[in-house]
């Protein structure tokens, strides 16, 4: 379950996707997002599949690889589809005891599992096609307005990379504890809630203390090379647009407009 999760993990590939700007593709993201909760019906639903399916095809990156990281969150996708289900009001399909299941909740469950599941794939690209060094440049590069304002921009897009980096190290480290725990006979699977929790204790503690001790081998190593924030800095290279960036944002202002027409007029 630990290894399935693959947001923060880069795929390299030789594909469009990867050799666009990062900018592009924050902005990119940021659309798919936004559309994904635009559309209600099932003419948005084929406009936002047609375009996902294609983005993943232009990637390069294998789909198996990216299914694998829904696996983390199946327990929220079935809570939301239950609740969706049991508790929007309309016309009755099944009832018994004080449940019912409605035609709105019914498609209201269906819709929502679905964005649940588009918004991991689509956010899973930007990851897997672009470096954590890239997405902190991109990042810092598009909010550098904010700078104006006294927004700390660089630190942000910083901790932001750094948050990344450790995504799969820590799974990586907990999946080393796991395995040294049951090795000495540690129990993560039977008993009630109760005994699973304090089960965890075992794994919990030596994580937070490898946790603590990564991000302070870290700050002297950033002290040492004599990082003091973003000012003054230069880049080794520079992000510049290309004429395939310029292409892959009338690419995607159509798209939002294509999901955003088929909601006011169907």
């Amino acid at each position: 379950m630990l290894r399935d999760i693959t947001i923060g993990q880069y795929y390299p590939a030789d594909s469009v996707i990867h050799k666009l700007d990062p900018r592009t593709k924050l902005m990119a993201t940021l659309i798919y997002i936004l559309s994904l909760f635009v559309f209600r019906n099932v003419a948005g639903f084929a406009v936002v599949t047609l375009a996902l399916a294609s983005i993943i095809l232009l990637s390069k990156v294998p789909f198996g690889f990216m299914v694998k990281g829904l696996k983390a969150i199946v327990i929220i996708l079935i809570i939301t589809a239950l609740f969706n289900l049991f508790l929007t009001p309309g016309n009755a399909l099944v009832s018994f005891w004080k449940l019912k299941i409605t035609k709105e909740g019914l498609k209201n469950a269906a819709f929502m599992s679905v964005r649940l599941i588009y918004l991991i794939l689509g956010s899973s690209v930007l990851t897997l096609t672009t470096t954590p060094n890239q997405l902190t440049d991109g990042m810092e590069k598009a909010l550098k307005p904010f700078n104006k304002i006294h927004v700390p921009v660089h630190e942000i897009a910083m901790m932001m990379s750094i948050a990344l980096r450790f995504i799969p190290i820590l799974i990586e480290e907990t999946d080393k504890i796991m395995k040294a725990q049951l090795a000495r006979g540690a129990d993560f699977e039977s008993g009630n809630l109760v005994k699973k929790a304090k089960a965890m204790v075992p794994l919990l503690v030596p994580l937070f203390i490898s946790a603590f001790r990564r991000a302070n081998d870290l700050a002297l190593a950033m002290e040492a090379r004599c990082y003091h924030g973003g000012e003054g800095r230069t880049k080794m290279k520079p992000l510049k647009y290309r004429g395939v960036d310029g292409i892959a944002y009338l690419v995607i202002f159509a798209y939002f407009a294509a999901v955003v027409s088929l909601r006011i007029w169907m």
